[in-house]
């Protein structure tokens, strides 16, 4: 027996009441008039919103590779100041502490050698006195009464050193690598050369130097007026009595920097503070000062070593990209973090690989046996060769050529350290060309497709020089994404 349409439950519920009086209908027509409106304009935005989701660019996916102290940070720093200039101002007062801590690292740094060295030469006896005639020259070193007193009036930089790591966040422990094929260990061990590897603070989170910035940022939680600004006072009197310390100890600094006798000893020991990230002992006069304000080249300089896979986001206030969000990765360069490295290859849009050409000299920290250069040209093989990545544009920089210059300069001879050099002009453009047709030769001959060969030689420190080249950058990386679309 078939049922009428008048037994179908819906239509029963649905139909007018019976009796139904001309005012109830002419109710009950509006509602269901403005509840029709109502889901109309639902539709209608969610129509809306799709084709805007549709029309919206995606983001931009661009990987910073490289070695540790290659330049990836220093590289990503220069994107937030030439491209998001608004989120890099509300956080410039926030790295004053950060670069204390550089400051205040570098000079620890040398009281840890001279504490050692003195206590060699406190214990040497006579029969000592002609091997260290030999480890520091016919003039061994001669530590005075100042260097002590020096050593006495700079010991309260180590408790703001301790400060500012708990500040900036130093709650995650140390790790220490006992194998050369893993990370670097940056514990106080002892290297294979015989020099000893010191300990380096880092923060280790999914966003970098963000995270430590947040807990120095001086800031007010909306609707807790009475306890933030409890919480402010006390940070700004913790900020006011490191600034007063620092400034306080600037004579001292200075003194124990252009001292003689210490920088021979820092000869003798191969420490080369200047070379290293972080540094700002030439600028101890400006920056040692109560109202100290950071720079956009200070910020740059700021050294505080990240951890596994860092991601920042972007979002472009002018150029070619503006309002679109670019995000970058910024992966570790240690030889145990580059395992990480692969998943984030899926769907990148272009890599920028960062090669320290100055470095041809020098050893992996993680393997004293490895020079780095090479070590770069072997990463920078792998990263060419791999299959997933072969339509992805790759972006070389040749970094740290102010290094070199000054090494050149200086008198280090390339071919002592790369003989395949020869007898070419010791001097940097000879050298780039170099370095950079042995990396275009890798690119050639281990790349699954022929693909452009895109280098720029940069010292990301230098903020305008890096501006202009991050806008080659952006346009190469756009034109480059319109040909796979197929629109060029």
């Amino acid at each position: 027996m078939m049922r009428s349409f008048e037994d179908d439950p819906l239509t029963r519920a649905i139909l007018p009441p019976l009796n139904e009086s001309p005012e109830a209908r002419h109710a009950r027509e509006r509602a269901e008039a403005e509840a029709k409106n109502i889901s109309d304009e639902i539709d209608e935005q969610i129509r809306r919103e799709r084709e805007s989701d549709r029309r919206k660019k995606k983001p931009v996916k661009l990987l910073l590779l490289g070695q540790s102290e290659s330049g990836k940070t220093a590289t990503l720093k220069n994107f937030q100041l030439t491209y998001g200039h608004k989120e890099w101002a509300q956080e410039r007062s926030a790295w004053k502490m950060v670069i204390f801590f550089n400051l205040v690292r570098n000079v620890n740094t040398i009281m840890d050698i001279l504490a050692r060295e003195m206590s060699n030469s406190a214990h040497a006896t006579d029969s000592d006195e002609s091997s260290d005639e030999a480890r520091f020259g016919n003039s061994p070193l001669a530590f005075k009464e100042k260097h002590r007193l020096l050593k006495l009036r700079l010991g309260p930089l180590r408790r703001i050193q301790t400060d500012l790591e708990r500040r900036l966040g130093s709650s995650a422990v140390e790790p220490v690598s006992t194998s050369v094929y893993t990370a670097a260990p940056f514990g106080n061990s002892t290297r294979s050369d015989g020099g000893t590897l010191r300990h380096e603070f880092y923060i280790n989170s999914n966003n970098g130097w963000k995270s430590a910035l947040d807990k120095v940022k001086v800031t007010m939680r909306p609707g807790r007026a009475d306890i933030a600004s409890d919480s402010l006072r006390k940070i700004r009197g913790v900020d006011d009595e490191i600034s007063e310390v620092i400034a306080g100890c600037r004579d001292d600094m200075k003194a124990i920097w252009e001292d003689t006798t210490i920088r021979k000893m820092l000869t003798v020991t191969k420490t080369k503070m200047e070379e290293s990230p972080g540094f700002f002992l030439n600028d101890v006069e400006r920056i040692a000062v109560n109202d100290y304000e950071p720079t956009d080249d200070d910020i740059i300089r700021a050294r505080l070593r990240t951890l596994g896979v860092q991601e920042y986001r972007i979002t472009f206030d002018h150029g070619r990209s503006v309002g679109q969000e670019w995000r970058l990765y910024d992966v570790g360069g240690t030889r145990s973090c580059r395992a990480a490295w692969y998943p984030y290859f899926e769907d990148v849009h272009a890599i920028i690989f960062l090669a320290p050409i100055s470095c041809f000299d020098e050893k992996l920290a993680e393997d004293r046996r490895i020079n780095r250069l090479e070590d770069s040209y072997l990463l920078w093989r792998s990263v060419c060769s791999c299959q997933l990545l072969a339509r992805t544009q790759l972006i070389l920089f040749l970094n740290k050529t102010d290094l070199l210059e000054k090494k050149l300069m200086g008198g280090v001879r390339v071919r002592d350290h790369v003989p395949s050099f020869g007898d070419r002009n010791n001097d940097l453009p000879s050298a780039a060309r170099y370095f950079q047709a042995h990396f275009r030769d890798i690119l050639k001959q281990h790349s699954p497709i022929q693909r452009p060969f895109i280098v720029h030689l940069t010292s990301v420190i230098d903020t305008r020089a890096t501006a202009v080249t991050l806008a080659a950058v952006e346009e190469s990386v756009l034109r480059h994404n319109l040909r796979r679309a197929d629109l060029m």
